[in-house]
Parts: C-alpha cells; structure tokens; sequence
C-alpha cells in the first residue's frame, strides 16, 4: 500500500490543509485527500495507508446520498484515467500549461465548484462522548445547551444537538458564541445551518444503523455557490465523525470506534506534549488505524478499498 503525503501538482495551490491539497482550476477546484494525518492539530510525519482514498471516496458517496437534502460543490469523482482527462481538459483553461498528472490522483482526489466559504464547523451530535463527556461532566452542559443530570459516557441523547464552533486559521476551535454569529453576519443564516445540519445527520444516522454503524457525532461545512447554500469540504467521514460498531456499543464507556482515536489514544500514552514535531507512529498503530478506515468505507458502502 503507498502512501501519499505530497502532492505538489504543476497547479497553481489553492490550499494545502492538514490532510488535503487543493488546486486552482479557474472556477472549480480540485481536492485531493492526501494519506496524512493529525492529532491535537498537528500534522504527523506518517501516513495511513488508503486513508485519502477512503475519505474522497466516502465523501462523495454521502454527497450523492444527501442531495435531496441539500446541494454540494462534487462536480466530478476522479476515479479513473478517463476522470483524470477531465482535469487536464479543466487545466488547458489556465494561463500556464502543466504536464501530465499523476495516476496517484485516481481514487483520492475530485472537482468541486468553488464556493463561498462559512467559517464555522456546524457540529452536531447524538451521543455524549469525547469533549463533550468531558465538559459535560465539569458543567452539566455541552456548549450552552444543559443536559439532563445523571447522563453516562456515550449514552444517546434524548435529541441531536446543534454545538458549533469557529473555523480559524491561526487559533483552535472553539464554542461559537452570539457575537462571533453577529461578527461573521449570519444571524439571519444561523437557523438554516443548524436545520439542514440536523436533518443531513438524521438521514446518515438512520443510514448507518442499517448498516450497523453508530454515528456519535459529526461535522459540516457549508458555502455559497451561485448564491444557493451548499455543503462543502468532505462529509461523514472517519476524520470528521465518530464512528461505532452497533454491535460492540456499550453505554458507561468509552467505545472502540473507526477514527483516528485509536492515535490519539497511543499519542496520548506516548508521554507526547501535543506540540510539534509529533513523534512517528509504530507500524502496528499505522496498520491498525488504516485497518479501521478501510472497514467503516465497506461497512458503509458495500465497497471495497
């Protein structure tokens, strides 16, 4: 299994994330998901094994699934060679004329419209787990929302909650608040965020459970396209949810799931101070972090990687 941590297309670079490199195509954009990984918001210097390939793949199967819900920017999977013309027939539009592109972009990268970004992380969840046990059990609430008393580790909320937060570039995430909604101008947006937030993530949850997947919790991202409100970034991914397995879930405890926890959990031990540079993963937490990405894609899809 390869493992791609750079891209660095003859392109002119729109982005380059923790996890994804995006590309300028004029008035699309290409994405490509890279193997890299972070934790505590740093970028590790190993990768996982198809780990892009599961968040591209998987991306573009909750876009199709949630269309009827609300638009989003996919425009085109590159899945192919065939897809990868469609790029360079993009690319002949720019002013510069690059080389051929990589076969390497085949299954981990896709066309998206440009759009107008929303820096805000739409948060949603449906389980107490993570940082919200943890603020839950110091405050009794998970951002301004209170929350009945009594309540166990991932136990099922009574209702999905909306928690968002900022999306900076410079500082960490945190709770959004009424003047941050009032700063970036959406009191009039706000509402909708959170209705199509909810409703995407109730359509997913119900979906997975068939599929004897647990979703505890979830992130959006949204933007404007043409006006017209859309999702964006990558969706219902391992990398930005929690997954479980419906059979091993048990309430009072932390649950095994098919996400980057099972490093967090061995950095954590590591004695690691989560400041930079992160130290390199054992080849048993690469293979096994790779492992579980690989399964909740086929347990979801039907698909394999």
């Amino acid at each position: 299994m390869s493992v791609l941590l750079e891209t660095n297309l003859p392109l002119p670079l729109f982005r380059r994330g923790k996890v994804r490199d995006v590309y300028d195509l004029g008035d699309k954009l290409l994405i490509v998901s890279t193997d890299r990984i972070s934790a505590f918001d740093v970028v590790l210097p190993c990768g996982i094994p198809d780990k892009g390939k599961v968040l591209n793949r998987l991306s573009a199967f909750w876009f199709e699934k949630t269309a009827h819900i609300l638009p989003n920017h996919l425009s085109k999977v590159i899945d192919s060679s065939d897809s990868v013309g469609v790029v360079l027939n993009e690319v002949k539009n720019l002013s510069s004329q690059p080389g051929e592109l990589p076969d390497s972009l085949i299954g981990r990268s896709m066309l998206v419209a440009k759009a107008e970004r929303i820096p805000v992380e739409c948060v949603v969840r449906g389980y107490l787990s993570g940082s919200a046990w943890v603020e839950y059990k110091e405050t009794g609430k998970v951002g301004h929302i209170h929350l009945p008393s009594g309540m166990k580790e991932s136990q099922e909320l009574t209702q999905p909650i909306f928690t968002p937060t900022t999306k900076g570039e410079t500082e960490h995430d945190r709770p959004l608040t009424d003047k941050d909604i009032k700063d970036l101008g959406i009191e009039n947006l706000f509402g909708e965020l959170e209705q199509k937030s909810l409703l995407i993530y109730g359509y997913a949850r119900d979906y997975a459970r068939t599929r004897g997947i647990i979703i505890a919790d979830t992130k959006f991202e949204f933007g404007f396209i043409n006006g017209q409100l859309a999702l964006i970034d990558e969706l219902l991914t391992p990398d930005s949810s929690r997954f479980w397995d419906v059979s091993q879930y048990k309430v009072g405890y932390s649950q095994p799931s098919f996400d980057k926890q099972f490093v967090r959990d061995w950095l954590s031990a590591s004695g690691w101070n989560k400041e930079p540079p992160a130290p390199m993963l054992p080849p048993e937490v690469i293979e096994g972090t790779s492992k579980r990405y690989r399964e909740v894609y086929s347990r979801l899809t039907g698909g394999v990687l």
